[in-house]
């Protein structure tokens, strides 16, 4: 990723949808990481090729430290910032086109490529990596707006950005957090479908 590239703002409607599927979706992650359907490698590689689609400068110094941290070496991280999948181990390629599809979508996968990531990897591991992909969407939603803030506090706001939407967007977790706390709760209880294909 370029430095100095900002990628995609979304709403704050988004934002709160993001935070109620990721709330929702998180349990799944955990569950693929406990049975060792996903390994930290596997999760860093989905969550850096999210960060990639969105362009998040924070998101993508950050995760690029963990997966150094995780044992991955600087050319597959860099590849991956690139959307480059070439060296990414042909057991997780799907994954990682799942992921990007996920984020190019803004959240809405189509139906055949999430029966296609169930039938290839099975349930539980499908859901784990929906789980990195929507996690990792709700920090670059609000990864995004500081780095515009940042970039703003050096003198060079994004063009494509305000100042309210970036203040804005770093405060909004706090009202959405315990609404959609509540919400991925009641979803879950109801047994709401995680994926839901009748919304463009």
């Amino acid at each position: 990723m370029k430095h100095g590239y900002f990628g995609r703002f979304y709403s704050f409607g988004e934002s709160y949808r993001f935070l109620a599927e990721g709330l929702r979706a998180a349990p799944f992650l955990g569950a693929a990481k406990r049975h060792g359907d996903l390994d930290p490698r596997a999760i860093e590689r989905i969550m850096l090729a999210v960060t990639e689609v969105n362009g998040c400068e924070v998101c993508s110094y950050a995760h690029t430290r963990m997966a150094l941290e995780r044992g991955m070496a600087i050319d597959e991280i860099r590849a991956l910032l690139a959307g480059d999948t070439g060296t990414v181990p042909a057991a997780e390629v799907l994954a990682i086109v799942f992921a990007q599809h996920y984020a190019e979508s803004r959240g809405r996968p189509s139906r055949e490529a999430w029966q296609r990531l169930v039938e290839a990897c099975g349930e539980r591991k499908a859901l784990g990596i929906l789980g990195a992909a929507r996690v990792m969407m709700i920090a670059n939603v609000h990864g995004i707006a500081l780095s515009a803030f940042l970039s703003r506090l050096r003198g060079r706001p994004v063009a494509k950005s305000s100042l309210p939407y970036e203040v804005g967007m770093l405060l909004a977790i706090v009202p959405f957090l315990p609404a959609a706390l509540a919400h991925a709760l009641a979803a879950a209880v109801l047994r709401v479908p995680l994926v839901d294909f009748s919304i463009p």
